[in-house]
């Protein structure tokens, strides 16, 4: 036996409770009575077929709630095997981990704020498998294509600035990384969301993202940072980024380079908001929406067999069955004789 929702295995406290009120509640009635005229005419008064019913009811009460915590943790037994397919689309996350994305122009930080949009981003998927890219002046697969969220989760957490020693800015290289993170022989809908504040260092971009259009893989971008900029903060706290001049390096978002390699390959470029919308436009209307969905895998599940409406069934019949047992009266000839 299994049981769906433990949460409830709390109520079975009401059991003894109940159960320290009732042995109460009688205890404190016969001290009351006896006290009212004396142990002998109450005993003539409540006869022990009275006793015996009202514990009776105290016991079918308590089997009855008891019936009803059971249900509410819908037990099951029994099981039968039931193929499931999933069905969806192949997503990379090209993620931008350069020290740029230390800049404090989104709260709390560039990159923060992108971890954040991917872990949101996760929570949405509906069978589809993903991937992380991370990037700097260089790019490597952090997590290869998994419909396992909770370890794409697990790989997001160690996105940082020290992940890659290399710097600069390669959105070339991350755009390489997540075409060739993708399996070639498989027909299935292929989709690169880019995280980044659009620096690039001369890495063509748009040269790669035109192969990708050609192996119809769309591209997806998300610009964080403002049109202001904001200085780069060191890793260590020690003040701003500096130039070769001394002078403190200000980032800024590249929109038109973000703009430019989605058209090129039909996907859409939206700039980082607080809340959903943005992963709303790309994933709901877009990929969701826009792309063929296809068959990822074909599992065969154990699926339990419900059987909490026994006990609920259980406990109305102990509940009517209450109901229908009188309490018993009191002797009205011991009341005369006395």
């Amino acid at each position: 036996m299994t049981f769906g929702n433990l949460a409830y295995i709390h109520i079975l406290w009401i059991v003894p409770a109940l159960i320290m009120l009732y042995l109460y509640a009688f205890l404190k009635k016969d001290a009351a009575l006896k006290a009212l005229c004396g142990e002998e005419l109450a005993e003539r008064l409540v006869p022990a077929g009275t006793r015996r019913r009202q514990q009776c009811k105290a016991v079918l009460m308590l089997m009855a709630v008891l019936c009803i915590a059971g249900a509410l943790m819908r037990p099951r037994w029994g099981f039968h095997w039931e193929t499931v397919q999933r069905s969806g689309v192949d997503i990379i996350i090209a993620v931008d981990v350069s020290k740029s994305m230390l800049a404090t122009d989104i709260e709390p930080n560039r990159l923060e704020r992108a971890k954040r949009k991917i872990h949101d981003l996760i929570g949405m998927l509906e069978g589809d498998r993903i991937g992380l890219v991370a990037f700097a002046g260089t790019a490597f697969v952090q997590c290869p294509l998994t419909l396992d969220y909770g370890a794409c989760r697990m790989f997001l957490e160690h996105l940082g600035p020290d992940l890659i020693p290399v710097p600069g800015t390669a959105i070339g290289d991350a755009l390489r990384a997540s075409i060739t993170a993708f399996t070639r022989h498989e027909r299935t809908s292929k989709a690169v969301i880019l995280i980044t504040d659009g620096e690039d260092h001369d890495t063509d971009p748009l040269a790669v993202a035109r192969e990708a259009k050609k192996r119809g893989i769309k591209i997806f971008t998300i610009g964080i940072g403002s049109d202001t900029g904001a200085p780069v903060p060191q890793p260590e706290g020690s003040g701003f980024l500096k130039d070769q001049r001394g002078n403190v390096v200000v980032s800024k978002l590249n929109e038109q380079m973000l703009q430019q390699i989605a058209l090129e390959t039909g996907g859409t470029y939206v700039r980082s908001v607080t809340g959903d919308m943005d992963l709303h436009t790309i994933y709901r209307e877009n990929i969701r929406a826009g792309m063929e969905r296809t068959e990822l895998s074909a599992t065969r599940t154990k699926r339990w067999e419900e059987r909490f409406q026994w006990f609920v069934a259980a406990a109305l019949l102990l509940l009517l069955i209450e109901s229908f047992i009188s309490e018993g009266k009191l002797r009205g000839a011991a009341v005369r004789t006395s």
